[in-house]
């Protein structure tokens, strides 16, 4: 359900006439805002904050200034999902966005950047609320933004900011009950999607959306190498993102996925490492969730590298790491433990080794782990 709700992004500004798409926020004030989102996807959130406030104290009764201000707030929590502190501060400056969008369309009920930012805003919302399990909230906020987003694709339907939001639903609405079938009953209420329409939109957004560029490039990554399972379609969007933004965790750990599934080792191991030192360097959003999944990758370079004591160090620490993480075995954890009885059997030590395949057969089934362990109990690993 959480990825139904609509993702809609940023403004594009244009003239304001018959055929007007947007509200003009003129030349000072575009470029305070492009200034600003840059330091948000570059983990800058104060400077980010300071160029936010700029623009609303430019343009107080216009919503760019007052959403892109909320998406740092977002950020924040995207960033660190276990962290609450930046809720409240994030719902108050949603509302903040919907009373002027609704001030707005009390004067002009069809003005299409007071729908096109308040849709934005409950959509945001609704994936808050979705992150924090409430689904009822979810689904109403995603319900009635999806209503905004399609009155803005009649009035705008070649812009290429909304095309994230178009995108992003035709994507989803057709994948998820292909994954999920019991979305199935849910999705009969609902406009029926189209994954190859859904993506072409993503990718127009990701080449010449203004603002919406980089959301689309996440969710792209995010279709192609969870859904689609095609991690190289996924490696050209986590790549221009995590270069075009260096310190930014959700894009140093999406391209570090892709090399740990397309290589060459020595590049996924230095990504990684590279992680694990701004986690130890307290960089903003390096969590201790990116630590413990820079330690079992780093592990599993060096155990392809034929180093076994090294690698067991890191999924040691890694294992150590999940017993503070997890409040039931994670998949970290399931995974960790499968990787030290290999390491155990490569080395001799069966007993040991069949010890740590029947805990994996103790917890829950990731991704073929019980099939795994259960064959090396026959046969050991070599």
């Amino acid at each position: 359900m959480k990825h139904v709700l609509i993702l809609i992004a940023f403004l594009t500004t244009g003239s304001f006439g018959a055929n007007a798409q947007w509200v003009l926020i003129k030349a000072d004030g575009d470029t305070i805002l492009q200034r600003g989102i840059n330091h948000i996807y570059n983990v800058e959130f104060e400077a980010a904050h300071n160029d936010f406030r700029k623009v609303i104290s430019m343009y107080p009764t216009h919503p760019a200034g007052y959403f892109l201000d909320a998406m740092v707030e977002w950020w924040r929590i995207y960033l660190d999902r276990r962290n609450k502190s930046a809720d409240e501060q994030f719902l108050k400056k949603i509302d903040k966005v919907l009373l002027v969008c609704d001030q707005m369309l009390d004067s002009t009920p069809h003005n299409i950047t007071a729908l096109f930012f308040k849709g934005g805003a409950l959509g945001f919302r609704g994936r808050y609320h979705a992150m924090r399990e409430n689904m009822f909230s979810a689904a109403d906020d995603g319900r009635v933004a999806l209503d905004i987003l399609q009155e803005c694709q009649k009035i705008a339907p070649g812009n290429h900011d909304i095309m994230l939001g178009t995108g992003l639903y035709n994507y989803y609405a057709a994948a998820l009950p292909e994954k999920y079938p019991a979305l199935k009953t849910v999705m009969v209420f609902l406009p029926r999607g189209d994954k190859v329409i859904g993506l072409a939109q993503l990718k127009a957004a990701a080449r010449q959306a203004k603002y919406a560029a980089n959301e689309a490039k996440v969710v792209l990554i995010q279709a192609y190498f969870d859904f689609e399972k095609n991690p190289l379609e996924a490696m050209e969007f986590a790549r221009d993102l995590h270069r075009t933004y260096p310190m930014n965790p959700a894009f140093q750990r999406a391209y570090g996925r892709c090399l740990v599934s397309l290589g060459p080792l020595d590049s996924m191991e230095l990504c990684w490492r590279d992680l694990l030192v701004r986690y130890m360097d307290k960089k903003t959003g390096y969590d201790k969730l990116a630590a413990r999944e820079a330690l079992y990758y780093i592990g599993v370079a060096r155990m392809m590298s034929h180093d076994p004591e090294m690698a067991l160090k890191y999924f040691y620490k890694c294992d150590e790491a999940c017993r503070v993480l997890d409040e039931d075995p994670s998949g970290f954890m399931v995974k960790t433990n499968l990787k030290i009885g290999q390491i155990y059997d490569q080395q001799g030590k069966r007993d040991l080794a069949m010890k740590q395949y029947r805990k994996v057969l103790d917890w829950d089934d990731v991704g073929g782990s019980h099939a795994e362990a259960e064959r090396y109990m026959q046969s050991a690993f070599r």
